[in-house]
This record gives structure tokens, C-alpha cells and sequence, in this order.
């Protein structure tokens, strides 16, 4: 794990033992992307990977729209306001898992 994050210039934090106090906030995020989504698209029909990307894509976009309830913009704004910023970009070659063990 430390030569993966040295490869991408990130840190790695393990989880925190015991019982996560995030998981309730990461089960709201899938809950409201299961109901924002995979709930229009359960009775549509789709014959390429394609046009089911494509139907998720537009969805996705009118989620990250959507005006939150109760904090000031939407999920589009806030990503561009907190996260973006810290973005930065990939190497330009892939990581390669290098195990000395027997296994591989």
C-alpha cells in the first residue's frame, strides 16, 4: 500500500477500528443515488452498455444539479468549491503491483 501511495503522491489512512462513525453518512450517499437513479431505470430496457451509461450519465448530471435541502448549493458546487481544488493529476504510467511473495 505505502509503494501505491508513494506512486500517486497520495497518503494512505487505514479505516478506523471498531465501529465507523462515516458509515451512516456513505449509506445515505448510496441510498440516494439507488433512488435517484437505479429507480428511473428499473422498468427501461437497455441493449448496449452504451445507452445504460449513457441514460446514468444524464441522471448523474441532474443529481449533482439538484439543489441540496438544507446547505447552500448542490453537490456540483461543492465538489467544485472543496474537493477540486485539491485535485491533481495522475502520473502518466499505470502502477504495477511488484509482490516479491511466492504468490504473485
Amino acid at each position: 500500500m505505502q509503494e501505491l501511495g508513494e506512486h500517486y503522491g497520495v497518503a494512505v489512512l487505514p479505516a478506523r477500528p471498531g465501529r465507523p462513525q462515516d458509515k451512516a453518512k456513505v449509506e445515505v450517499g448510496v441510498q440516494v443515488v439507488e433512488r435517484w437513479i437505479l429507480a428511473r431505470l428499473r422498468n427501461r430496457r437497455f441493449f448496449t452498455l452504451a445507452e445504460l451509461n449513457g441514460a446514468i450519465a444524464s441522471l448523474l448530471a441532474d443529481l449533482n444539479q439538484r439543489p441540496f435541502k438544507k446547505l447552500p448549493g448542490c453537490r456540483r458546487s461543492a465538489f467544485e468549491a472543496l474537493d477540486a481544488p485539491a485535485l491533481s493529476h495522475c502520473p502518466p504510467w499505470r502502477w504495477c503491483w511488484r509482490s516479491s511473495s511466492p504468490r504473485g
